[in-house]
């Protein structure tokens, strides 16, 4: 391949602006990106996004880091996991080949890690919903415990990381979508925007391992990783300058179907099959995470429920007297 390749700066592009608006890792999109529509080995891609990332992802951690919003407990406990684990993925790629079986195997595995990874998002957005609920209901200001008082479990805190290491450095998706969750049920204390922190700052170490381990094992090529970042650096600042102003939320939304589409066909379904899924989660997913923020009480129509509730109670009688 070229220094560069035009058409995959563009795509890179398309990913960073996304990934500068919703925080999300670009290698849930750039890695199938790469396989679907300009034929690349899931190796390569998987390479070359990995190390990619590791120049993406300090943008974000040096943000968090000045606003104290990072738990360096935490973050250290995860590295002690993760860059063993990430490491360790690639060489078990390494070990296993490159031939075409394994060529198939990656595939299976990007697939399932994409579809996880779609729900995961979703998980995510629902205990989020419920922690907002119960701030609420508790009818008294919240005072948020301090990120140094939060007790880190050391080895379960491990376990999270080697696992989401091991699964980067295989496939180059899930370091985000999948530890965030699991964080998040681990340490409800600590609010989503803290954990968001300190994941991207314990992804750097993550990252560069696996970096290495692809650069020295894998199947990393200048010209494919230079391309993507050409588009993606520009992209990621892009992204972020809007995102204060684009719907997030409805971004995240919809690229969870995308994930969830595109991890359905690399599993081999047909495209009658995505089609219907995409359908299925674009339409019943639309339309039961709506009935569900009306029963937690965060749709519109809902707030305009309660505002009238509130002013039928202040116009009656007994409220008056």
């Amino acid at each position: 391949m070229d220094l560069w390749d035009p058409a995959i700066a563009a795509a890179g592009l398309a990913v960073g602006i996304v990934v500068g608006l919703t925080g999300m890792g670009g290698g849930a999109l750039m890695t199938p990106i790469l396989v679907f529509f300009f034929g690349v080995s899931p190796l390569a891609a998987v390479s070359s996004d990995v190390v990619a990332s590791f120049f993406m992802k300090p943008i974000g951690g040096l943000v968090h880091l000045r606003r104290g919003t990072v738990h360096l407990g935490l973050v250290k406990w995860l590295c002690v996991g993760s860059i063993p684990g990430a490491f360790a993925g690639v060489l078990l790629l390494r070990l296993m080949g490159s031939d075409g079986d394994v060529q198939e195997l990656l595939l299976v595995l990007l697939g399932g890690v994409l579809v996880l990874v779609s729900l995961a998002m979703a998980v995510r957005s629902y205990l989020n919903l419920l922690a907002r609920e119960r701030r609420r209901s508790s009818g008294e200001q919240v005072v948020e415990q301090a990120l140094s008082t939060v007790t880190v479990h050391r080895w379960r805190t491990v376990l999270v990381g080697c696992v989401g290491g091991g699964v980067v450095g295989m496939t180059s998706v899930g370091a985000g979508s999948l530890m965030i969750v699991a964080l998040l049920l681990m340490y409800p204390a600590i609010r989503a925007g803290q954990l968001v922190g300190t994941d991207l700052v314990q992804a750097v170490p993550l990252v560069a391992a696996a970096s290495l381990g692809h650069i020295f094992f894998g199947d990393f090529t200048l010209g494919l990783t230079g391309s993507v970042l050409i588009g993606a650096i520009p992209g990621v600042w892009l992204g972020a300058r809007v995102s204060s102003r684009a719907p997030g939320g409805l971004v995240r939304r919809a690229l969870a179907v995308v994930l969830l589409a595109s991890g359905a066909k690399l599993l081999g379904a047909s495209t009658a099959v995505v089609l219907v899924v995409t359908a299925a989660a674009l339409i019943g997913g639309g339309a039961a995470w709506a009935w569900v923020r009306v029963r937690h009480g965060e749709a519109p129509l809902a707030s305009q429920q309660r505002r009238r509730r509130r002013a039928r109670l202040a116009s009656s009688p007994a409220s008056t007297s």
